[in-house]
């Protein structure tokens, strides 16, 4: 596998051959004895270079990414007895910071108490190299392909409201009832004033408005608890608000079922940091199981 990887990458036999302290013909040799086992070719050959096939390159990525991973098992084994050790930059979306990575901090510094964790907290759209950021968690899919990405679970949307506003409002028995009230919004860009709810099995989307916007989750929270309006927000964010009755869930039976994915953020690169690694690990270990509250 490593034999054919690196003609790839030289693009010949002879100039593979000294690389890997092998003989021109014993370079092609392995690749012949690997084209028979699978049945298929994977060169095109000429006098002058050597091309791909569509199996060799589907190959080729397969070989790489197994190498990858290989290297890594290796070098993770070789840093377990290594002291890990210093500065972590963590960026953190405003709600899920405040109520889920805070208070596990403490437990990180006592099991890593040479990492000095450098944590924001904010909403705002990021770039990992240009802000100098390790891991950052967001939520939602990932797009940029030159990141990597370890899930934490999703969660829910929820729609609620403070007892409190209720009791002066009355509560919406269906989705309809909203065009009454005061629900609460997000001034984003991408923000659609519209909520979406399962009505007699079809998916629907109600315009929603009449109350306060905002641009984080946190604030949106913090203005549901005041009875200010009805919010829609991911379950993880509310779940503790809602078990202490600080907040109720309203119309859960039209709910549309649109799940909130909730990742670690970090560079596709082929070295990871130990601390990096510790980093993500504990993550996932020690917040994925409360997360999974979220989903019901």
């Amino acid at each position: 596998m490593q034999v054919f990887v690196k003609v790839v990458e030289t693009g010949s036999f002879s100039a593979t051959a000294p690389l890997l302290n092998l003989s021109p013909s014993a370079v092609s040799k392995v690749v012949s004895r690997i084209e028979e086992r699978l049945g298929v070719q994977l060169f095109k050959r000429s006098t002058r270079h050597l091309a791909l096939t569509a199996e060799g390159r589907e190959y080729h990525d397969s070989c790489v990414r197994i190498l990858q991973d290989i290297e890594e098992a290796e070098q993770r084994a070789s840093q377990r007895s290594a002291q890990i050790r210093g500065m972590l930059r963590v960026n953190v979306s405003l709600p899920f910071g405040q109520h889920y990575l805070v208070p596990a901090l403490a437990e990180f510094s006592r099991l890593y108490p040479d990492i000095t964790v450098d944590i924001s907290l904010t909403d705002a759209k990021i770039e990992l190299q240009r802000d100098e950021v390790d891991v950052a968690v967001r939520m939602g899919p990932l797009h940029d392909v030159s990141y990597r990405a370890r899930n934490l679970g999703r969660s829910r949307m929820a729609v609620v409201a403070a007892p409190s506003y209720l009791e002066q409002h009355g509560t919406p028995q269906v989705p309809s009832d909203l065009a009454g009230h005061r629900c609460l919004g997000f001034n984003f860009r991408r923000a659609t004033g519209e909520w979406p709810f399962l009505v007699d099995g079809r998916l629907t989307h109600l315009a929603v408005g009449g109350g306060m916007l905002t641009n984080n989750g946190e604030t949106m929270r913090q203005l549901t608890l005041q009875g200010l309006g009805i919010s829609r927000v991911g379950l993880f964010h509310v779940y503790d608000d809602i078990q202490r009755g600080d907040l109720v869930e309203l119309l859960p039976a039209f709910n549309a079922g649109d799940l909130e994915e909730i990742n670690l953020i970090f560079l596709n690169q082929r070295h990871m940091p130990p601390r990096i690694r510790a980093f993500i690990d504990f993550a996932v270990d020690r917040l994925a199981p409360l997360l999974a509250r979220s989903l019901p």
